[in-house]
């Protein structure tokens, strides 16, 4: 369990933090830029919440579920499987997870107006904030991504699976809280030539 007395260390002043496992890595570091950027998108959903706590409950109680998992992805981020036994069992994002955002996601597509177009990010406040929080999600999927493609790198693929669904999650809850899709704004090719 996480017990944090003290905000400040002075440690990271050299510019470094301390991952998980204790190793000490630059702030600038890849793994480092993924989790930073997972917590990030949390922040973005926590704004988003702002707007959809009294007037979208079940979409909200989805969005709890997922800033909890991003921050279970946080862990499983800055504990890398360096094939080291460890004195505990690591915090990793699972299948379960995964699927119950994608079975979230089905129950919220299923009412939405067929897209014809591609979405500009707006409408409402929650949809606008919903969007951010998706590209945030993007940019840590691309983050992790690249991590992934070093060889001295191991990234969970089961968590590239998840910060990619709950991507996709953030798109399809944007849409609905859009009135179903009905107040999305479109894109017009060209309109403005």
């Amino acid at each position: 369990m996480v017990k944090l007395n003290k905000i400040y260390t002075r440690t990271g002043d050299d510019g470094t933090t301390g991952l998980g496992t204790g190793e000490r890595r630059l702030k600038s570091d890849l793994r480092v830029d993924a989790y930073g950027t997972v917590d990030e998108a949390n922040a973005c959903i926590g704004m988003a919440r702002l707007n959809t706590a009294t007037t979208h409950p079940l979409i909200d109680a989805m969005l709890s579920r997922i800033q909890n998992d991003l921050f279970d992805l946080g862990a499983d981020l800055a504990v890398p499987d360096d094939g080291k036994p460890l004195d505990y069992e690591p915090l990793r994002i699972t299948a379960v997870q995964t699927d119950r955002v994608e079975k979230d996601i089905d129950l919220l597509n299923k009412d939405l107006e067929p897209l014809k177009s591609f979405v500009l990010n707006g409408g409402t406040p929650a949809a606008a904030a919903l969007h951010l929080a998706r590209t945030v999600a993007r940019r840590a999927e691309r983050i992790m991504v690249a991590l992934a493609q070093n060889p001295r790198e191991h990234v969970n693929r089961e968590a590239i699976k998840y910060i990619n669904r709950v991507s996709d999650f953030l798109f399809v809850a944007a849409r609905a809280v859009n009135d179903n899709g009905n107040a999305d704004v479109l894109w017009v090719p060209g309109k403005n030539r």
